[in-house]
């Protein structure tokens, strides 16, 4: 279905990582979360998990995210969600992540910064996800070097991102 819809996946991704997070932008429809699923599968990476609001996960539909691999997030409330998820590294083998940083669909003009905490936290690398509707390609990075220094490594990580298109151009970050 992927490719008849158009679409491709390149990975410069080490075939040997165990833990990582993928960074996923830009997020700007809700049409990325089946280009996610399909990129996904096409990569036989379907142990890969996701963070998504906990309206998702009412009913009808919780039990089909949460088979998905989805986990609940309450945006509402200060939930020490970076705790939990770097919890979750240190416990689960084999444990991976995919985090959309801009956190909604929405134009924003920063990301949230939890993936980056959680990443420094659990000491896990980062994967960088390119969903580029202009080239209908999915691109996965090799790991994203992180220096420690926050500001300057999520510049960075967005200027990966600069030229990339999402399905709502105008929704993504300036």
């Amino acid at each position: 279905m992927f490719r008849i819809m158009g679409w491709s996946v390149r990975s410069d991704m080490p075939p040997d990582l165990d833990k990582y997070i993928i960074v996923v932008a830009p997020h700007t429809s809700n049409l990325d979360f089946f280009i996610g699923l399909f990129a996904r599968s096409i990569m036989r990476m379907n142990d890969v998990r996701y963070l998504a609001k906990k309206e998702l996960f009412r009913w009808p539909l919780g039990s089909f995210f949460r088979a998905l691999g989805g986990y609940p997030v309450d945006r509402s409330k200060k939930t020490n969600l970076v705790d939990q998820v770097a919890e979750l590294f240190r416990t689960m083998p084999g444990f991976k992540i995919a985090i959309t940083p801009e956190g909604t669909r929405t134009h924003v003009d920063r990301w949230r910064t939890g993936f980056y905490r959680i990443a420094q936290q659990a000491d896990v690398p980062i994967v960088l996800a390119a969903m580029d509707y202009g080239r209908k390609e999915v691109a996965f990075s090799d790991v994203f070097p992180m220096t420690g220094d926050q500001d300057a490594d999520i510049a960075r990580m967005m200027a990966h991102f600069r030229g990339v298109r999402g399905r709502h151009p105008d929704k993504g970050v300036t």
